[in-house]
């Protein structure tokens, strides 16, 4: 598979229309229906390769723009997770900076 090109298991007349928030591979178990004991068979079935994680963030980020960006009527929810967003990544990277500002009860 070439950038640009369908994804293999993809085929247009059985599946219709291509949905790039679709995974058009063999169907598993969703993680929300397995029992504790499955989840390490889970995973373990799970394709782990680079092309794979970057497709699965593919999806998410369709999944995504299919339901708060894309809608006719789309709200303002979009524009909050965005900035909600940002502001936990940039607490994240920051952390080791700020930490060092804490206000302590007692000063040694």
């Amino acid at each position: 598979m070439a950038f640009g090109d369908y994804p293999a298991e993809y085929n247009p007349k059985v599946h219709g229309p291509y949905d790039p928030a679709r995974y058009y591979g063999r169907p598993d178990t969703p993680f929300g229906q397995l029992k504790l004991n499955e989840i390490g068979a889970w995973l373990g079935r799970r394709n782990k390769n680079p092309r794979a994680v970057m497709g699965a963030v593919s999806r998410a980020w369709w999944r995504w723009q299919h339901k708060y960006v894309q809608p006719k009527r789309a709200g303002i929810a979009p524009v909050f997770q965005i900035i909600t967003g940002s502001m936990l990544f940039f607490y994240i990277i920051n952390y080791g900076k700020i930490k060092h500002h804490r206000n302590y009860k007692y000063h040694w």
